[in-house]
């Protein structure tokens, strides 16, 4: 079904809210009303509160053109981050496409404890692993300017992602490089490591949504086996990497993985693990003190 925003009716902002939230319901989308209210903020560069502030604005025929083809779309189950290139993780602004995840609320709680556990380091270096779209060394610089942080990848579009953020963002204390990390492990020690690895189990995979299995690139999503790949080899390379003393930070799935991952961890020897609720109030992120 196409959408049906005409050429000849002049369209003000109140009046593609109120279309797009009727059409987006009549597909049987969830929350048609944020649904329409998204690609208008992105399409005016507008926040939410400016739609209703302007809501008798005409939108330029242009404008409504481009509109047409984002819902066109959204009506294939297209995440709205790919549509409009760009979302928003820890206040700040990052470009995406298919080649990269799209960052989660939740994993900014990453970001938090990221930054209060090197609160007290001076010059702090950080490795993290699996950047993607680059969104969590980036929201970490910026407000650590004295830290010198690596992040790697397997993916060199992924890569490619992650620096045009970094330079967007002018984040000059942000290397990237590719790194394969479970055949490889990277050079030096660091005071703390960060990772938001693949956790979904290939069985897992099976029954996601639509919007995540068919766009979302699945190696960022799985490891194509039992969703603990990634963890085992951290926690057999965690003292090569991090110093004494130091952290590493690991973002876990739910249903019943942070439990199989604290296990992992637990059979080294290591001098800590405490886990720590998401901003959705799941157990979510695993510390191990080295």
């Amino acid at each position: 079904m196409q959408a049906t925003v005409t050429k000849e009716k002049k369209w003000s902002i109140i009046d593609l809210i109120n279309w797009g939230e009727d059409y987006f319901k009549k597909n049987e989308f969830e929350s048609p009303k944020q649904e329409i209210e998204w690609l208008l903020c992105d399409l005016l560069n507008y926040k939410r509160v400016d739609l209703y502030v302007n809501f008798e604005e005409i939108v330029s025929s242009a404008k409504l053109a481009v509109l047409r083809k984002w819902i066109k779309k959204r009506l294939n189950r297209m995440p709205l981050q790919y549509i409009t290139g760009n979302t928003e993780f820890y206040g700040n602004k990052f470009f995406l496409n298919e080649d990269v995840l799209i960052p989660r609320q939740e994993t900014e709680r990453l970001v938090d404890l990221s930054l209060q556990y090197i609160e007290n380091i001076d010059k702090p270096n950080i490795i993290e692993i699996g950047t993607g779209s680059g969104c969590i060394p980036i929201s970490i610089a910026l407000k650590r300017e004295d830290a010198q942080i690596l992040s790697i990848d397997i993916s060199n579009k992924a890569l490619e992602k992650a620096m045009e953020n970094s330079n967007y963002h002018k984040t000059l204390n942000v290397r990237f490089s590719k790194v394969d990390i479970l055949n490889e492990i990277p050079n030096g020690k660091y005071d703390m490591l960060i990772s938001n690895p693949p956790y979904i189990s290939a069985e897992e995979m099976q029954d996601i949504m639509i919007d995540v299995k068919s766009y979302e690139p699945n190696v960022a999503l799985t490891d194509f086996k039992d969703g603990l790949s990634f963890y085992t080899r951290l926690s057999n390379i965690g003292s090569d990497l991090v110093k004494k003393g130091g952290n590493m930070l690991l973002e876990v799935g739910a249903n019943g993985h942070p439990e199989k991952v604290f296990s992992i961890f637990d059979s080294k020897e290591y001098a800590s693990l405490d886990y720590y609720n998401d901003y959705n109030n799941d157990k979510r992120i695993l510390r191990i003190k080295v």
